[in-house]
């Protein structure tokens, strides 16, 4: 098999690397927290988490707090999974082994 076999793709840009990492480490993250941990626009962190959405890596929570809308994100089994796959991955192939 190869060194590259279990890396996976869906995480490949920056943006979606970056919204699973702060995931694994937090329940949950909102749309603003998101935003400002990764200093991204709000059409660049929507789309990024559509398509882990779209990957069933993450769920999405839609709520009111008070009269404002308020957008939550938190893994799935299978984003974590992944995740932690691809992590691993990654160091292998960083470590050549």
């Amino acid at each position: 098999m190869s060194i590259i076999y279990n890396i996976n793709k869906v995480f490949d840009h920056r943006i979606r690397l970056g919204i699973m990492s702060i995931l694994m480490v937090n329940e949950y993250a909102d749309f603003n927290m998101l935003k400002e941990l990764l200093e991204v626009t709000d059409g660049n962190l929507a789309s990024h988490t559509k398509a882990l959405e779209a990957a069933e890596y993450i769920k999405v929570e839609k709520q009111f707090i008070g009269r404002k809308p308020n957008t939550r994100y938190s893994t799935t089994k299978l984003g974590e999974f992944e995740f932690k796959k691809h992590i691993d991955a990654l160091e292998k192939l960083i470590n050549k082994q």
